[in-house]
Parts: C-alpha cells; structure tokens; sequence
C-alpha cells in the first residue's frame, strides 16, 4: 500500500520523532504535511454555533471532523489548543449581511422582548444544551475554550479601528464595511473571482457598499446594542471570529476548521480581516467538512429538515451511533442521513462494543504493537481516512492473524482516534422478559429449536429476522441473550 508506505517511511520505528500527519488544505486544494508553527504544539479554531437555538445533526458533524482531527495529532504527540466560539448575539440570516437577524428571530419565538440580557439568557440556554450534545458524542469539552462573542466587543471595536486606521474599512450611513478592493488577496480561499461577483451581481444590496463583496463590520442601531467610536450598534459576525482567536490564540493559527458553506464568504472574510490588521498569515490550514444531507437536500434549519441530537436519543439509539455515522464517510465527502443508516451504525457499534468486551477479557487488557496498528494508525494520519481506519479495525478483529493482545492494542488507538468508547464500551441493555414482544420471544424459542436440531442455516435465517425487526442475539454460555437496537 502506497499510502501506508508515504506516511510510515524510515520513521515507522523511531519513537523519538513525531509521526507525519497530511491534511488537505483548503487554501491550496492539496494534501499537505502538517507542520506547526511552534514545535509540539497546535492552534486550532472551529467556527462554533449561533445558539438561537438547538444545533441539529448536521452542525454536529464539523464538532466531530473537528474532534478527530485533535485526537489524531494529540496521540501523535502534539498539545492541542483549541477554541470553538460562541456566537450569542446578532447576525444576519446571509453572509451577504441580509436577512432577519438570528438572534432576534429566537427571541420572538420564545415569545422574550428584544434585549440584551434576554439575549444573552437565551444564548446560555443553547450554549448549554449544544456542549451538553457534544459531550454525549464523548468531545472532551473541559480541553475546548467556548468565548462568547459578547465578551469580546472590546477587541472587536479595536480590530474596526485598526482597519480603519490602515485604510481598510470605509463609513456609511449603514455602517463601518471592510474594503475587500484594498485586499488584494480576498477570495483566495476556494478561488474565490471577485470580479465576476462584480459582474453578476444585482444591486439589491446595500448600494452604499462600493463592491458586492464588501462585508459589514460595524452595524448602527439606534435602541440596542454597545457604544463604539461608530455609535450604538453591534459588530458584523464576521469580525468576532478573527477578534476572538486573535485574543486567545495569537495573531498566527495553524487550523480553521468549519462547514464548506463558510468557505466563498466568511471564511475569506475572516482572512482579509485579519491578514490586513496584522500583515502576517492568519491561518496555515484551512480545513472544511462537507455538508450531511437529508435524501438530496442539505439539512438546514431554513429548510425545516432538521433532526437533533434529542430526536436520535429519543428513537433508543445511542449519541456515539451518529458518531459512527460521520466516521463511516470521509469528511471531505457529503453523507446522507436516513434512520436505517443510523440503525445500521448503531448495530455495527454494539457489535463492536461486544468484540471489545470479549478481547479484554481474552487479552487480560494487556497490548502489544501489530501491523494492524500501524495500518490504523497510518490511515488516520492520511487525512483523516476514517473510512479505512474503520475498515482496518473490522477487518483486523475478525481475523486469526493477530492475537488477543495485539487485537486489544489496536483496540486502544481505535477507541483513542475514533472515541467510540471502545474501551470502556457501555453496559448491554440486556431485556427483561416482560419487555419483549410475544413475537420476538416466539422467533427466539423457533431459533433455540433450530439451534437444537442443528439446522444452523434456520437459526441464522432467524437471528436475521430478529435483526431486521429491531433487536441483537448474542450466544452466551447460559444461553441467547436478547439486546434493543432500536425503538
């Protein structure tokens, strides 16, 4: 395997030296080896939620891209420094500064009069239940700063000023906008042609902006709102992500991650904002998940298709599930959502879970290294090939080739990677008679017939049917033992 040799080379045995971790970079639209910019450690910023309400799955996905990213680097030896921001007041619906404003659109359907401090109740309200989801998906939000973008108006109205000051922003009647024509590089995420922006816009913008592209840095308004050299009024959304990483992580990161749909606008935004205050590089990599789609259509809240982390709990199927769900397709490729792919994964994961019990036991939890591990591991650090990774791990578990302590072993990177709780799987929610349907239990007693009479072909045919109707099997020495999969 080609790629296994690329990322292993003379290294495959030198403890001393950090593994090469590749990335595709956004920037270039290249897979790159990841070099940091201060040895063993890593500056990493995710573009967090707008808590206007609940994030549903299809936010979630970028918190888990983002997660796997950190622990593959972390178990290659580097420190992690991450931020994911808290977006808790304003923006419009569009990156093109139109629309209604989030934030207020919540509060009307809470039926919460416009103001700041309801704004910032309801914010915390969905701060809390959004660190709460990803903590069920196991992302370690203790090791992830959360700011809110309220905190920081002070070093958003002195990144204005400095703008300003350097000839990069212009005033208007609507507001303080940044002059995308000054920056000579905007647009160089994604190969972004302004000019023909220029060309097939429609005028229906603000027409006091001097480019389509110029993007709103200070917004007037005249009963809510912070005071600012500008008057009362509140930042443009696209400032608070380069004010706050700034602040927390210094002028010069090496990973932005977040949705595709960030790239054409704010992500470029973000970059001509920060490279024309600072005159450095602002980002290294740039690094984005595709979008998880319900059918053919991108899950949105616009679109009322969304589905949260709640309604998966709710139908019994366990948070970590959807974890295994966006681990079965590559970030940079779109998945789609259906129940059956969830309960697909569900009954993959609970199958794991047992494998895992079942080799600690035989291993006695005791590891030891296998070319599986390093077929794993390399995998992992090709870009985050999570497909293969999973691949690697079924493959390598179902087989004789390894034995129990090198299967365990590859167990632990897996669960160290993945964060599937491999390791310390969760308890069987093993049923007691009274809940299982008269059918189920006549399927069963057909089953332990067959399996009597060994007619093993009818005993599987079976156990399929029992599968297909929403439950596992699993043969014990004191007998079946029955298993909910789904509800």
């Amino acid at each position: 395997m080609q790629w296994l040799d690329r990322l292993l080379g003379k290294q495959k045995h030198s403890p001393t030296r950090t593994p090469r971790v590749f990335f595709t970079n956004t920037l270039s639209g290249t897979k790159e080896l990841f070099i940091s910019q201060k040895p063993g450690l890593v500056l990493m910023y995710s573009c967090g939620p707008t808590v206007y309400g609940p994030a549903h799955i299809g936010n979630l996905r970028a918190f888990i891209f983002s997660d796997t990213i950190a622990r593959t680097l972390t178990a290659a030896g580097y420190r992690v420094r991450r931020v994911i921001n808290i977006t808790d007041f304003g923006h419009l619906v569009s990156d093109g500064d139109e629309g209604e404003d989030k934030m207020t659109k919540g509060l009307r359907r809470e039926g919460l009069a416009l103001t700041l401090e309801n704004m910032r109740t309801m914010a915390e309200k969905y701060t809390d239940i959004f660190i709460e989801d990803i903590s069920a998906l196991n992302i370690d939000a203790e090791q992830i700063t959360f700011p809110r973008a309220s905190d920081y108006i002070p070093e958003q109205i002195a990144l204005i000023k400095t703008l300003e000051q350097k000839g990069y922003a212009y005033r208007t009647k609507g507001g303080v906008y940044f002059d995308t024509a000054r920056f000579s590089g905007y647009g160089k995420l994604g190969g972004i042609n302004t000019s023909e922006q220029q060309e097939s816009a429609r005028i229906k913008m603000n027409r006091e902006k001097r480019h389509p592209a110029d993007f709103v840095l200070w917004k007037p308004d005249t009963k809510l709102g912070w005071q600012s050299p500008w008057g009362l009024g509140f930042p443009g959304w696209h400032i608070e992500c380069s004010a706050m990483s700034r602040s927390l992580l210094g002028q010069e990161i090496d990973i932005h991650t977040g949705g595709e749909d960030h790239i054409a606008v704010h992500h470029n935004n973000e970059i001509a904002q920060s490279e024309a205050a600072s005159g450095r590089t602002f980002v290294h990599y740039w690094m984005h998940n595709s979008f998880l789609n319900m059918g053919d259509t991108k899950i949105s809240k616009s679109l009322g298709n969304v589905i949260y982390l709640s309604d998966v709990v709710a139908k019994g199927f366990h948070p970590l599930a959807l974890r295994y769900v966006f681990l079965q397709g590559h970030y940079r490729t779109q998945l789609s959502f259906s129940w059956d792919a969830l309960a697909g994964a569900a009954g993959a994961l609970e199958r794991l879970w047992k494998i895992s019990r079942d080799i600690a036991e035989e291993s006695k939890r005791k590891d030891t290294p296998s070319e599986a591990r390093e077929s794993f591991l390399a995998a992992l650090r090709d870009d985050l090939a999570t497909p293969q990774a999973l691949s690697v791990l079924w493959e390598s578990l179902k087989s004789e080739e390894y034995t129990p302590e090198e299967k365990w072993g590859l167990i632990i990177d897996a669960d160290t990677h993945l964060g599937l709780s491999l390791v310390h799987p969760p308890t069987e929610p093993e049923l007691k008679e009274a809940d299982i349907p008269a059918t189920i239990r006549d399927l069963l007693a057909k089953r332990e017939t067959a399996r009597t009479s060994k007619d093993f072909a009818e005993a599987d045919r079976i156990r399929d049917e029992i599968e297909k109707s929403g439950y596992r099997v699993d043969d014990s020495p004191n007998g079946p033992v029955l298993i909910r999969t789904t509800l």
